[in-house]
């Protein structure tokens, strides 16, 4: 038999036995299949949050009305 031949099969062999280790023992040799976490599969695509949802009108509105509660402290005041 040739050593080279010998040798490749005995580095093969090696790489197996090293592969079934690792699944037995739970974490990943060098080279080896990454491991996954179990568990709820993640969104396809993350939702973003809306932010700023004040419309014109309601800007306006809320603007009178922070006026009208300025104009009120400002006579309790004095």
């Amino acid at each position: 038999m040739d050593l080279d031949k010998l040798v490749t099969e005995l580095k093969e062999e090696a790489d197996r036995l090293g592969r079934a280790i690792a699944a037995l023992v739970g974490y990943p040799l060098s080279g080896g299949v990454k491991k996954t976490r179990a568990g709820r599969p993640k969104a396809a695509t993350p939702k973003k949050r809306k932010r700023g949802g004040l419309t014109p009108e309601g800007r306006r509105r809320l603007s009178i009305a922070m006026k009208k509660r300025w104009a009120e402290r400002r006579k309790k005041a004095l």
